[in-house]
């Protein structure tokens, strides 16, 4: 079968297509940056953490970010029976997106939902390839760079009484297969060896999934989503610096045992603050369908609010 011809073929693909090359920071100073995602971006605290941390060790640039995860979302275009509604996917609004927004990078974290949490096979692999390499070429057609990240790592052993094994009649989001930690792998190995070359990718999966490895040797009780799924806070902390030292940046700042102080700086306040408004204004405005159609005509009163908001970052930064 095909995905498992791709899976024994990645140790020689991965010496002929590096991941990243983190000799060369990626400057995402005075750009129009877009994140794209499932419910996890658009929970978007990573994308909060990023923005504080560049503009914390770079307080003469300008960051311009747009954080438009949108909940249930995929890039594969699945949606398991017993979801409420048909999950949407990117390409219903990527095209309003790019034209509205116009940005110059595009950074996308799908895969959580898009194996539809069933055991890897054939059909899920593919649409997920097919719906990746749709997404990076109409954003590439514009003229942004891409960076795709890796999904967070499913943490299977925080609800163990949900799971259910490969013989069963169906598998979603409320009831996933116990081993879908292993399509996700499967997905951010493709990530890894499959993408144009011209095309980043930040392998978050991995390093998550290493991270709780190592944390849980000595404290089972310790994850970083309860629901198996979304990260807390400590979750998107860790994304962020993953991110940043995908991109050669230095992540110091977003390190754990920083948490607490983050959360207490005004700076970082103000920026969770901004991101949020402009999150769910340009949410809207850009549209989606989530069993209705979401559609605001204007996002002038959050660019209105936002610019006031940027006018206290830039004093106090």
């Amino acid at each position: 079968m095909k995905y498992l011809i791709f899976m024994l073929v990645g140790i020689f693909l991965a010496s002929c297509h590096p991941t990243v090359d983190k000799s060369e920071e990626m400057d995402l100073s005075n750009q129009k940056v877009l994140f794209l995602g499932d419910s996890i971006t658009q929970a978007g605290q990573y994308v909060g953490f990023v923005e504080y941390a560049l503009r914390k060790q770079n307080p003469e640039d300008d960051f311009d970010f747009y954080s438009l995860g949108l909940n249930s979302e995929t890039a594969s275009g699945l949606s398991e029976k017993d979801h409420p509604f048909p999950r949407p996917c990117v390409h219903e609004r990527l095209a309003n997106a790019l034209e509205k927004i116009k940005p110059d990078v595009v950074f996308a974290c799908y895969g959580m939902n898009d194996g539809i949490y069933h055991p890897l096979n054939e059909k899920i692999l593919d649409a997920y390839q097919k719906g990746i390499l749709s997404l990076i070429e109409k954003c590439r057609e514009t003229g942004a760079e891409v960076v795709m990240i890796s999904p967070p790592a499913f943490q299977a052993y925080a609800i163990q009484k949900k799971l259910r094994s490969a013989d069963a009649e169906d598998f979603s989001y409320r009831f996933p297969y116990e081993n879908y930690h292993q399509t996700l792998e499967a997905f951010s190995q493709w990530l890894r060896l499959g993408l144009p070359q011209e095309v980043t990718c930040v392998d978050l999966n991995t390093a998550m999934t290493n991270y709780l490895i190592e944390k849980r040797k000595n404290d089972q009780s310790f994850v970083f989503a309860k629901d198996g799924i979304h990260p807390a806070l400590g979750g998107h902390l860790f994304m962020a610096q993953e991110l940043l030292k995908g991109l050669g940046t230095n992540a110091d700042l977003l390190a754990q045992e920083n948490l607490a102080d983050i959360k207490k700086d005004e700076l970082y306040q103000l920026v969770e603050k901004r991101r949020q408004l402009r999150s769910r204004g340009w949410l809207k405005y850009v549209g989606y369908t989530r069993g209705k159609v979401f559609k605001t005509d204007s996002v002038s009163e959050t660019e209105s609010r936002a610019s006031e908001l940027l006018k206290e970052i830039d004093a106090i930064n």
